[in-house]
């Protein structure tokens, strides 16, 4: 039998990203901290070894490793996976093992947590830049969310997730940020083993510092939703407090939770960077113009996503005490430093994944 005072071991992958490297260092300042056995996944035996400086128990081995990740995952009571959203292998590693956690005969009949990160390409269409669409979702309608079709981002292994919750052997909950900006700022990026830097706000500035032009695709008409990353890392914490302590909130299919405060078009972003690189010298033009087939091949793998609609209200996570502090404002006065980074190569360069 469990003791009242034993330990909740906690399992994070992905813990030295963008993402979840500013969500593990939220827990290092938790007045519940020592009531913490936190074990991360980390790849590189450097950062571990630094890692491990925090307080923080490390396993060195990667997510690609189903075996290792399923064992871990066995003797965890709370798993949060911010790894990489696409990975179904990784993610029924964690379920088998989840799943094993659950069926343990240690008497204490509770379901294991499994908080999975995917974002809000899960709804993106095809507009490639021409169209703002009128369909916005919401946190709060499930069946809204259950109508996207499996052929969607992200949406096999989110689905696969949800399917567990259904089986009764896990509580699963899913938090979806969108256009996440600005640099991380945490415990871990000061040790140096965290990645403080974003994915599309970068390529966008890497693809226009080189074209000497801000970019948009098509008419940049298509709107996407914006978070901060101090918000998203506050966001991750909410939910799992409310995984804890509320296990009447809605988890499963009822349980996902956008990350968003605001909305830009890709026009509004291109233009924002467009007349930053001409205040440097290093535009033509204060209007963004369509990137060519050759640019998109050349900078998004001629992919358009960057071009399509994602729009979303995170009511659901407003409703479980999220409150976002920063706004798209925010995100505009953030493109100067973000082109300063880019030009002097400090990042190396952004792609989209």
């Amino acid at each position: 039998m469990p003791t009242a005072n034993a330990k909740t071991n906690i399992l994070i992958t992905g813990g030295t990203g963008y993402i979840g490297g500013s969500v593990l260092s939220r827990f290092l300042d938790r007045p519940d901290f020592g009531h913490l056995n936190i074990t991360a996944l980390v790849r590189s035996p450097e950062k571990a070894e630094k890692v491990k400086t925090l307080g923080i128990s490390v396993v060195v081995g990667s997510h690609k490793d189903d075996e290792l990740v399923e064992k871990l995952a066995a003797e965890a009571d709370v798993v949060i996976a911010m790894a990489d959203a696409d990975d179904l292998d990784a993610a029924n590693a964690i379920l088998r093992g989840l799943e094993k956690r659950y069926h343990r005969n240690d008497g204490d009949g509770k379901r294991p947590i499994l908080i999975h990160t995917s974002g809000t390409g899960v709804l993106a269409d095809d507009a490639r830049g021409m169209y703002a669409s009128t369909k916005i979702y919401d946190d709060l309608n499930p069946d809204d969310i259950d109508s996207l079709p499996p052929t969607q981002l992200h949406r096999p292994v989110d689905m696969a997730v949800i399917d567990a919750d259904k089986k009764g052997y896990v509580r699963t909950y899913i938090v979806a940020p969108s256009t996440i900006y600005g640099f991380a700022k945490s415990r871990l990026v000061d040790i140096g083993v965290q990645n403080p830097y974003s994915i599309q706000i970068p390529v966008l500035v890497d693809a226009s510092l080189d074209r000497r032009q801000g970019g948009m695709v098509g008419e940049g008409k298509n709107l996407w939703p914006n978070v901060s990353n101090s918000d998203v890392a506050d966001l991750f914490h909410v939910v799992y407090d409310n995984a804890r302590n509320n296990p009447g909130m809605g988890h499963g299919s009822e349980g996902f939770f956008f990350g968003e405060n605001g909305e830009h078009s890709l026009y509004q972003l291109g233009k924002a960077i467009a007349e930053n690189l001409v205040v440097i010298g290093r535009g033509v033009s204060p209007e963004p113009t369509p990137f060519t087939k050759e640019e998109l091949d050349k900078y998004f793998q001629g992919s358009t996503y960057m071009g399509s609609n994602a729009r979303c209200r995170a009511n659901h996570s407003r409703l479980a005490g999220w409150k976002p502090k920063n706004t798209k404002a925010d995100m505009f006065a953030g493109i100067p430093d973000e082109i300063a980074v880019g030009m002097a190569g400090k990042r190396g360069p952004a792609k989209m994944h």
